[in-house]
């Protein structure tokens, strides 16, 4: 992503932080948009967000993340993340979302967008699409019907290592643990 920014016209990369506590000493100077993930080592993404957001109104911050768990999602927009984007958005996806808070938007992977959408919905039954993602229910498919997680991965233009934690995710959501099982929790969703 560093380099997908820094070949673009309109932005430039400024400091990267490995944790959210090496960038405390920098938490006043900071400028501009800050892209944050929500798993650090440490204090996680949402936590930094929350603690910038009341300290520098100069910084507009943004997640990008492979997690989109209800509960990272709602922590880091409710500590003051002014978006949040999924890994898995396109280059071209990224930089207009970041073009997008820089006009005062607020850009989401659709995904999440839905997810925000719902939340302010009465609640109805459950769908498979409260339960698992789009994506995590394109994975499923995939291994499922006897895929690999290469074949899974390059069917999806994902990483492997981002099939394996979509099925990780899976299986914590469905509290289940392979995949049959993860199989038969859906069927009656289908």
């Amino acid at each position: 992503m560093v380099d997908l920014i820094a070949e673009s016209n309109n932005f430039q990369v400024g400091k990267i932080f490995s944790s959210a506590e090496e960038s405390f000493p920098y938490t006043n100077e900071l400028k501009g948009i800050l892209i944050v993930d929500i798993k650090l080592p440490g204090m996680n993404g949402a936590s930094l967000v929350k603690q910038i957001s009341q300290v520098n109104k100069e910084v507009q911050c943004i997640i990008c993340s492979m997690y989109d768990d209800d509960e990272f999602v709602f922590a880091a927009l409710k500590n003051g993340a002014l978006g949040y984007l999924l890994k898995d958005s396109t280059g071209q996806q990224i930089i207009a979302a970041l073009e997008d808070l820089k006009n005062g938007g607020s850009p989401m992977s659709p995904y999440i967008a839905r997810k925000v959408i719902a939340s302010f919905q009465p609640s109805q039954q459950r769908s498979k699409d409260d339960v698992l993602s789009g994506r995590e229910q394109e994975v499923l498919h995939f291994i499922s019907g006897g895929h690999t997680y290469k074949e899974t991965a390059d069917k999806l233009y994902i990483s492997y290592e981002t099939v394996k934690k979509h099925l990780q995710n899976i299986y914590h959501k469905l509290h289940v643990q392979n995949k049959v099982e993860a199989m038969n929790k859906m069927r009656p969703f289908s």
